[in-house]
C-alpha cells in the first residue's frame, strides 16, 4: 500500500479530489474519518478493527464507502468515477 500511495494521490488529483491515504493503523482514525466525504477500503490490506472502525464512523457520519478486495490504481480509479457519479 505504502507504494501505492502516490499513485492513488496522482489519481486523485487528476479527478480533482482532495485525499488522505491511512495504510497503517492509527491512533484515533475514527475522528480522521469524520471529516471525510466518501471512503475507500481495500479489504485485503486493512485489519477487521480498522475496517470494523471505518464502518462505525461512515454509518454514524451517513459517509459512502466503497470496498473492494483489490488494491490496484485502475480499482481506485474506478472508485472514483463512482464518488463523482454520486456527487451529481
Amino acid at each position: 500500500m505504502d507504494r501505492l500511495g502516490k499513485h492513488y494521490q496522482e489519481e486523485a488529483e487528476r479527478a480533482g479530489v482532495s485525499l488522505q491515504v491511512f495504510s497503517s493503523s492509527q491512533t484515533n482514525i475514527a475522528a480522521k474519518l469524520r471529516k471525510a466525504d466518501a471512503m475507500v477500503i481495500f479489504t485485503n490490506k486493512v485489519s477487521h478493527r480498522v475496517k470494523i472502525e471505518a464502518m462505525q464512523v461512515a454509518k454514524a457520519m451517513d459517509i459512502p464507502v466503497f470496498m473492494h478486495h483489490a488494491c490496484g490504481v485502475c480499482t481506485f480509479r474506478n472508485c472514483l468515477k463512482c464518488i463523482a457519479n454520486r456527487e451529481q
